[in-house]
């Protein structure tokens, strides 16, 4: 799914933001539209990563004000930052959907095979429901409201709208927090449907287009 010298490239940075902070990445994953399912040719790598600093950094009396991301500039087609272990699991307490996202992705670079395990394992008893449908809420809301009333749409905002909105509907059903994969969210529709099949040649123009393309809007959807 990922060119071979492309994960080469990130698994270089990784090694990189390393050996710059003085850091153990404990895992990295790919997130956004790769991990979704609806890249476009020309999409970002979006590489997210969780790291830690070894333990004396975290015994200090300025800790608090200790800064606890490293990001990099985006200069080419990789986009690239992570959190510190603890505030990611700060924001884990919070259910902060980018990072549960982050957990079930399946384009892994680094995996320290205890980390994210563990996380994945506490969902049940900590992730909340209702925060997660707030969240897939006021995304799709604002992207609604931002593009898709418009005649012309970039065509990657249907998604926007369309993604959480499916995630909604799984976890009002299941209610587990919902899967990444956009092929999997579909399975709330009706096979076959009028909607279901906008959403099908929507995607396979998506997968052609380039990351900004727009288009006239699609009033099934």
């Amino acid at each position: 799914m990922i060119p071979k010298e492309i994960e080469q490239e990130i698994q270089r940075r990784i090694d990189a933001a390393e050996q710059e902070h003085n850091v153990k990445v404990l895992y990295a994953v790919e997130s956004g539209s790769r991990a979704w399912g609806f890249a476009s040719p020309n999409s970002d790598y979006d590489v997210r990563f969780i790291y830690a600093h070894p333990k004396d950094w975290y015994v200090a009396v300025d800790l608090e004000e200790k800064r606890d991301v490293i990001e990099y500039p985006i200069v080419d087609e990789i986009d690239i930052s992570g959190w510190d272990v603890r505030k990611a699991l700060r924001l884990f307490k919070k259910s902060n959907p980018s990072f549960v996202e982050w957990l079930h992705s399946s384009i892994v670079y680094r995996d320290d095979e205890i980390f994210a395990e563990s996380a994945r394992n506490m969902l049940d008893s900590s992730y909340s429901i209702n925060k997660g449908i707030y969240h897939y809420r006021s995304m799709a809301k604002t992207n609604y409201r931002g593009y898709l009333r418009k005649p012309m749409v970039p065509l990657k905002k249907y998604f926007y709208v369309l993604r959480p909105l499916l995630s909604i509907l799984w976890m009002e059903k299941y209610p587990t927090p919902a899967p990444i994969e956009f092929d999997t969210l579909r399975q709330m529709l009706e096979t076959g449907s009028e909607l279901d099949l906008a959403i099908t040649d929507l995607i396979e123009r998506k997968k052609q287009a380039m990351e900004k393309e727009i288009a006239p809007a699609v009033p099934v959807i």
